[in-house]
């Protein structure tokens, strides 16, 4: 079974497929929540969302039936009473310890890192990242000042990424207690000539880290798709072939070192597709050619695809999932070469993930 989790400004939908083409709605749940996105514990059959209530705050609630119910989530996601920042909603979630109990990651606005070693019951912040000397020039992006992107090292668990608006992406070798920004060659081109290449302060929207080449990183940037083959060391701009250097989200294949898919927008204010038509792009060989893949996909087209609005599965051939801010969901099962819409008219989507297996065993 291929479970799609859509998390919309208003609740968390759920589609289920036995063969990736006939899809049942399950309907929503956490309903007038904003979910910004789920992760799924396998081991424990835990469902986590990123929950994010106007009247209760920040939460990240957790659901072991495949989200029929839900408890109110574990303490301590808040920083101290003294602290001038707060926190006001969950951004990201990630799991570090697919075997263990589940050593659970949770990204924050305003920007900070949260770790839970108990699945979840308590939380605890991973002070050592708004400690580091940069974080004096972090501030926030259009969509807020928010830590938006966790990624554990699929090749060390000792490593772990980061990326925050408008911070950059970070390092981490020891699982948080130090950090080491590793924005070196991504383009901040909001600053005056001369500034676009600092140490820290980019517009980071999205990255992917590949789960079969160690080092390398897929990363769209506010300006421009990069690519890093040493952890970030260094980065080389591969966006020049795409209709446009915007966009949200970047999805390396799971299991081609040299492909990975990005959905283009336009720069200008408008912020929906090139050529007013959606288009995911894919590359083949590290970036240096892009295919289009559009082929039922909606011509006239007026809105965009956010940053964690587009997820794959692992099977063969890839499954592909692009949810868009007016609400419609498509799915892939051929790597993108065709589509089909398993959904419509839903809130606007703020994130989708994919769940393999039956979470409601």
């Amino acid at each position: 079974m291929t479970v799609v989790m859509v998390g919309t400004y208003k609740g968390l939908f759920r589609f289920a497929s036995p063969d990736r083409v006939h899809w049942e709605a399950l309907g929503p749940v956490l309903r007038g929540t904003s979910v910004h996105t789920t992760a799924y514990h396998a081991p424990t059959g835990t469902l986590f969302a990123a929950a994010n209530s106007v009247f209760y705050g920040a939460s990240v609630r957790r659901s072991r039936d495949g989200g029929e119910t839900w408890d109110r989530g574990g303490e301590g996601l808040a920083y101290g009473a003294d602290d001038p920042e707060r926190v006001t909603a969950v951004w990201s979630l990630a799991v570090a310890d697919e075997h263990g109990p589940g050593t659970l990651y949770a990204g924050v606005e305003a920007s900070g890192l949260f770790r839970s070693a108990d699945g979840g019951d308590s939380w605890a912040e991973v002070a050592a990242l708004r400690r580091h000397p940069t974080h004096e020039v972090w501030d926030a992006g259009f969509g807020g000042k928010c830590l938006h992107t966790i990624a554990v090292d699929p090749h060390d668990p000792e490593v772990l990424y980061v990326a925050a608006s408008t911070g950059g992406i970070y390092r981490s070798g020891d699982r948080g207690d130090t950090w080491t920004p590793v924005n070196q060659g991504i383009r901040a081109e909001f600053m005056p000539e001369g500034q676009q290449y600092p140490d820290a302060g980019q517009c980071v929207h999205k990255f992917g880290l590949s789960a079969v080449q160690a080092g390398r990183i897929w990363l769209q940037n506010h300006g421009g798709v990069y690519r890093s083959d040493d952890a970030g060391r260094h980065w080389a701009r591969i966006s020049e072939p795409l209709p446009d250097d915007f966009g949200f989200p970047v999805v390396p294949h799971p299991r081609r070192a040299d492909a990975a898919f990005v959905v283009p927008l336009t720069s200008t204010l408008e912020r929906w597709y090139p050529e007013e038509r959606l288009a995911v792009h894919r590359t083949d060989d590290g970036g240096q050619t892009w295919t289009r893949l559009d082929a039922g996909l909606p011509e006239h087209a007026y809105s965009g695809v956010l940053r964690d609005a587009f997820r794959s599965d692992t099977q063969d051939p890839l499954g592909l999932y692009v949810g868009t801010t007016n609400g419609e969901l498509f799915a892939s099962a051929d790597e993108g070469a065709s589509w089909a819409r398993i959904a419509e008219r839903l809130p606007r989507i703020l994130s989708v993930q994919v769940v393999e297996g039956d979470p409601f065993a």
